[in-house]
């Protein structure tokens, strides 16, 4: 499976970022291409610990369990999945550019990544295999949901 921590994946995932125009559309869900560029960089930040969400109560509950089910496979993420609140950008304008660039250097972050404390607000506390295991089926996810 693919991994955020290989250089040959991250280079894959930011030459697909960087083959984003304002003319890809999304084939579901609500945000434009420079809103999904914005989300995912925040997502990223949440991974490196630049942001941190509370844990919810059924994450609790079924969090890890739906995360080892997640990660068995290649199989990508499901449309329309439920995210944060603090990580949505359905209001926001953002410049596609921008976006672009700040995404990129994200990606590059992957390769000295050092956050072995991270817990995810749903799937709960994540080692770095996993990270970057759900790191990449995230950043797959939403490149595919713009056709890159």
């Amino acid at each position: 499976m693919k991994t955020l921590f290989e250089s040959s994946v991250r280079e894959e995932i930011i030459n697909r970022i960087n083959s984003l125009t304002s003319e890809n559309n999304a084939q579901w869900g609500t945000m434009n291409v420079s809103q999904m560029l914005k989300h995912c960089t925040l997502c990223d930040d949440m991974f490196f610990g630049k942001i941190n969400i509370k844990r919810v109560f059924i994450g609790r509950l079924i969090g890890p369990m739906l995360l080892k089910k997640a990660l068995q496979d290649d199989r990508g993420f499901g449309k329309n999945s439920p995210t944060s609140p603090l990580l949505k950008t359905n209001n926001e304008v953002c410049d596609l550019a921008v976006q672009k660039k700040e995404w990129t250097l994200s990606i590059e972050q992957f390769a000295d990544f050092n956050n072995n404390n991270f817990v995810h607000p749903f799937f709960g506390p994540m080692n770095k295999e996993q990270i970057g295991l759900f790191a990449y089926k995230h950043a797959d996810h939403h490149l595919r949901q713009f056709g890159a």
